[in-house]
């Protein structure tokens, strides 16, 4: 599932009778208009594809001059960086390293990017 940000400019004048258009159409939903004749609406679709037959439906609706998307959200996109954090470590290995002393463990800011043999050249020099 899609689910995308559409930000529609028409002239002023004509504002009324296009935010009416969209509201019957059925191929949006939407959310709220200011004077200067831009309107925000969503559009859903199971691919991205389904999304840009939407949109076109939207741009040729009479005195529409632009639908532009402006934030998408893809649930496969959303899948895959939900298997990325499932899979990440949790607590970095330096922590679980018994052979490093706990007050030899130095914070820089991320210790999951820290690698072991840049922590020992780095503790040699603090110590010296």
């Amino acid at each position: 599932m899609n689910i995308s940000s559409i930000v529609v400019q028409t002239v002023p004048k004509f504002l009324e009778e296009v935010v009416e258009s969209l509201k019957k159409c059925d191929v949006c939903d939407y959310h709220f208009h200011d004077k200067k004749g831009r309107i925000i609406i969503t559009i859903e679709g199971d691919g991205v594809e389904e999304e840009l037959k939407k949109l076109r439906v939207v741009e040729n609706i009479p005195h529409v001059v632009a639908a532009d998307m402006q934030m998408a959200y893809s649930e496969d996109e959303l899948n895959e960086h939900m298997k990325v954090l499932e899979n990440a470590d949790i607590v970095p290995r330096v922590l679980n390293d018994d052979s490093i002393a706990v007050k030899d463990i130095v914070y820089n800011g991320d210790l999951k990017k820290k690698d072991l043999e840049s922590f020992a050249r780095t503790f040699d020099e603090t110590v010296r």
